[in-house]
């Protein structure tokens, strides 16, 4: 059943006991980041967070989809496997050819379904406009500073509605947008969004482009904005799917883009293509580092309405797990099958770990039946729709469990023989990737570790660590002989890193490593040595530093904690980290 509010929503967490209300006052810069920080990354105490004394009118709602239970409950499911069962119905009564008369009779009722999920236009006004700011005032919302080397506050989680405007075809996008006054924002696009595409139309048309910006409602409206769907299908139609009721959509107040009647907050306005774009950021962005000052068109706000009770709806993100990594979750739950019917059929399941950041590592494990098959998958996904942007792709057999870790370090040291098992490739990488040479353009790996068909496995591979500062030139032939190692895998880190647990590690291997220039494999005469240089590097582009909290505010929240909180003290996150931070600017210099 479809929530006819984000209340409603709040109202189930509540009744499930996925959330804590949090009456005293909290400072929405930094504070809240800190607070919800230590309960995301919790073992036992990872709940939905309610801020109602917020300096403004609107209570803030964080981390609301913040654990696989609580991504189920918004999208009105049991579990999140329940997407990928009914996919595959849809995928099954639609797609296989009917047979016979009676057959296609049967289609019949399962298209009209589809109609019925088809987003609606409604006269009149709606739920979101029952309010109107008498003033232009972004001030008025709660909206978060994250962290404290961020460029200011920051609209986190805003479903970006646009329009092509020769096409006259929509889009939701989700992207992040810097508030730089009470009438103005940033709007963080990449070029490869749809949003960003829109925009070089009317840049080339010479119009302002209408924006339509809105928080809250059903929280499939949120789930359907973020999710990778082609180009030209209709966010709302995945929305009205996952709600099974079609979203009824009201015209804005000064525009004539069209949104959902029911959301909590509508925030309108344009953008001048004929304007100089303006600096934005940095940005404590979902990586784990900050996404580096740039330059993004300025978003001008014309009129700011809202539901009455509204609640505002945020998110932050940083070193994982934090709430975006299940959405990325439910991402792959709802596309794996999409995967298998239109890019490679050989693919039973695919598994995006949390510390792989979404592109970084993809796992995928294939029905084999022929040497290069898993190249050939490789090559498939890194052609294929945002899969293009992934770095490392891992590629099992079919009767693998992905979500097994453990179990998978055992089959890599088992399978992994040859170097003809490793492909370097190059391709568009995520423009946060920091990790390469040209913003947007890097390298890949796939790695089959699938079992081979005519070479002996074995379980001599192991993985060795070596600590060397950044920088320094590494004496890795010292280091295998001084070791003995004949097979297996040579980490690089910096000296630091030791007393990191391996999940971080794998974090931070993955940000930093471009696998076309720092993965090297030296093979030869029984030797068989991968190695992969994980350290921060020196190269035409400045680094960024790892997200940390500031000193002040943590230990404004360790004493705040006993009048927030009933639960035991949760210490800051930033602690296991702080090591990896050099300096007081986001930006490290080469």
């Amino acid at each position: 059943m479809a929530y006819t509010s984000l209340s409603e929503f709040i109202d189930k967490l509540i009744s499930a006991h996925e959330i804590i209300v949090i009456t005293e006052p909290v400072d929405v810069r930094l504070e809240i980041t800190e607070i919800v920080d230590r309960f995301s990354k919790s073992a036992d105490y990872n709940k939905a967070l309610l801020f109602t004394n917020t300096g403004t009118d609107f209570p803030v709602l964080i981390n609301a989809l913040g654990s696989d239970r609580r991504m189920a409950f918004a999208l009105n499911l049991d579990s999140l496997d329940d997407l990928t069962i009914n996919i595959n119905r849809i995928v099954d009564s639609l797609l296989v050819k009917p047979q016979g008369f009676m057959g296609k009779l049967k289609k019949i009722p399962k298209l009209a379904q589809i109609a019925r999920w088809m987003p609606k236009k409604t006269v009149g006004k709606g739920k979101c406009q029952e309010e109107v700011l008498e003033v232009v005032d972004l001030e008025a919302l709660p909206i978060l500073q994250c962290w404290p080397l961020d460029g200011g506050p920051f609209i986190t989680l805003p479903s970006v509605h646009t329009v092509d405007p020769t096409t006259g075809i929509s889009n939701v996008g989700m992207y992040r947008m810097q508030v730089f006054d009470r009438y103005t924002t940033g709007m963080h696009w990449h070029k490869h969004k749809t949003g960003a595409t829109h925009f070089e139309s009317y840049k080339k048309l010479g119009l302002k482009m209408p924006i339509a910006v809105t928080l809250g409602g059903d929280p499939a409206y949120t789930f359907s904005a973020t999710a990778p769907l082609p180009e030209n299908i209709d966010e709302y139609l995945l929305a009205g799917f996952l709600r099974n009721k079609a979203v009824k959509l009201v015209k804005c107040l000064t525009n004539d883009l069209w949104i959902p009647e029911d959301v909590d907050f509508v925030i309108e306005g344009y953008i001048d293509p004929k304007e100089p774009l303006v600096t934005e950021g940095p940005f404590g962005d979902h990586t784990g580092f900050y996404s580096l000052a740039d330059l993004y068109p300025k978003m001008h706000v014309t009129v700011i309405s809202h539901r009455k009770n509204a609640v505002y709806p945020t998110t932050i993100v940083g070193i994982p797990p934090m709430e975006d990594a299940y959405i990325s979750t439910a991402t792959e739950r709802l596309f794996t099958p999409l995967i298998s019917l239109s890019i490679a059929p050989e693919v039973i399941d695919m598994h995006m770990p949390i510390w792989g950041v979404a592109h970084n590592l993809v796992l995928v494990s294939i029905k084999k039946q022929y040497e290069g098959q898993a190249f050939k998958v490789a090559q498939a996904f890194w052609g294929a729709g945002q899969m293009m942007f992934n770095k490392a792709l891992i590629v099992f057999d079919s009767d693998v469990d992905l979500r097994d870790y453990n179990a998978l370090i055992k089959i890599i040291v088992k399978n992994l023989v040859s170097s003809s098992q490793i492909m370097l490739s190059k391709g568009p990488i995520d423009v946060l990737d920091h990790s390469t040479n040209v913003a947007g353009m890097g390298g890949k790996v796939c790695i089959d570790c699938t079992a081979q068909l005519d070479i002996a496995s074995n379980d001599e591979f192991s993985f060795n660590y070596l600590y060397e500062r950044s920088y320094e030139k590494i004496d890795v032939d010292a280091f295998i002989k001084g070791n003995s190692i004949n097979k297996g895998c040579v980490i690089c880190l910096e000296p630091e890193m030791k007393d990191i647990r391996p999940e971080l590690q794998l974090w931070y291997i993955l940000n930093n490593t471009d696998p076309q220039r720092d993965i090297f494999v030296l093979e030869q005469d029984g030797l068989f040595v991968i190695v992969v240089d994980g350290r921060r590097k020196k190269h035409n582009r400045n680094w960024p530093n790892v997200i940390a909290m500031d000193k002040k505010t943590i230990q404004k929240v360790n004493q705040k904690w006993p009048i927030l909180f009933q639960v035991p003290f949760i210490k800051s996150p930033t602690l296991e980290v702080e090591s990896l931070v050099l300096g007081d600017r986001a930006e490290l210099e080469n």
